[in-house]
């Protein structure tokens, strides 16, 4: 006898798994115009992430951004690939590998772990489809995104809850909508500082840049904005520093309406006039580092903070697949599986398995 799962067929028998699917924002295939024009008409083509009604947007994507954007874009990616592929995939699949291998050794009942990106491969709906041919009855979802904004962690529901409409059974699912104040990724955070202070220094002034957003998007309710402060503030009590001695930015706006502020290039340029010689910059909001951390922080901010007569510039690195940042998803993972089995999670013991991850 068989029996449906999704619109697949399984045996009676198969044993029922635990889903585990981390998501990332995602990346072009290739360094190119033209792996980048598909990359961005797909991103660019989220109502989630344009709000702007499609008749009057669809006439500025196609006739001007996905004609001009893509080449500079490539530009832009061809400065930070590696002979592996882009930084944002590489190290996504290296960070939940490890994941993959703490969950195997503190969860008992069978599970499976996959990987996914919001925009390109491997996609969302093929990870999801991996995990019903597995048997997955129920399903734990955990975008990499620590805080929440509708363009990011919601439009990753969206998309998830697409796919599930064409299936027959729908699994059971829990979805982590943030994490921006857990205090394992407050920690990892505070402690990759610690350790870039340790070899580099500390600076005049420590600036924390998170990725930008349209303001009308903060007007309308979106969490963003106070979740990027908290997330920095806690941050700033555990590393004892005083107000003037650190500060909230956000980077990459586009277009002409305002976003949120104040600007990451502005608070640089201003920095280095008033004198402020050495600056180190972190971005809490990327798990790893991609285009946005490697290319615009790393070489664009520096390039314009030193024009400005800075003298000092450092770029402490994402927390990517750092032990501490492992410890922290997987404790986060662990603690969100509670109740999905009566044995077997021993969240107490992860940090046992910190120290193994190579």
């Amino acid at each position: 006898m068989a029996r449906y799962i999704g619109n697949s067929i399984a045996p009676h028998d198969t044993i029922p798994v635990t889903g585990i699917l981390l998501t990332n924002l995602g990346t072009p295939e290739a360094p190119t115009k033209k792996a980048l024009r598909k990359y961005l008409k797909e991103f660019l083509n989220d109502k989630r992430v344009i709000e702007t009604p499609r008749i009057i947007w669809w006439p500025i994507l196609y006739g001007f951004i996905l004609t001009l954007r893509p080449k500079r874009s490539a530009h832009a990616y061809a400065q930070i690939w590696t002979n592996e592929g882009s930084p944002l995939r590489v190290i996504t699949l290296r960070l939940v590998e490890k994941i993959r291998k703490v969950l195997e050794a503190n969860i008992q009942y069978p599970i499976k772990v996959e990987v996914a990106m919001r925009y390109g491969e491997p996609s969302i709906k093929s990870a999801l489809e991996k995990l019903r041919n597995a048997n997955a009855h129920r399903i734990l979802i955990l975008p990499l995104y620590p805080q929440y904004s509708a363009t990011t962690t919601g439009s990753t529901f969206d998309e998830v809850a697409r796919v599930f409409q064409s299936w027959r059974q729908v699994p059971e699912m829990r979805f982590i909508s943030h994490y921006h104040d857990d205090a394992g990724y407050i920690s990892a955070l505070s402690e990759s500082i610690r350790s870039h202070w340790a070899v580099n220094g500390k600076p005049d002034k420590l600036l924390f840049s998170f990725h930008g957003l349209p303001k009308k998007y903060f007007d309308a309710g979106d969490p963003y904005f106070c979740e990027c402060h908290k997330s920095a503030r806690l941050v700033a009590e555990q590393l004892k520093l005083e107000d003037h001695q650190w500060k909230v930015s956000f980077q990459s706006r586009f277009g002409a309406m305002e976003w949120l502020q104040p600007y990451a290039d502005d608070v640089l340029i201003e920095w280095a006039k008033n004198n402020i010689s050495n600056i180190h910059v972190i971005c809490p909001g990327f798990s790893s580092d991609c285009l946005e951390t490697l290319e615009e922080i790393q070489i664009r901010y520096r390039s314009i903070y030193l024009n400005a007569g800075g003298k000092q510039f450092s770029y402490i690195p994402a927390l990517n697949d750092e032990p501490d940042h492992i410890e922290a998803l997987s404790s986060i993972i662990l603690k969100n599986c509670e109740g999905w089995s009566d044995y077997g999670w021993h969240p107490e013991k992860v940090s046992e398995y910190k120290d193994k991850i190579k």
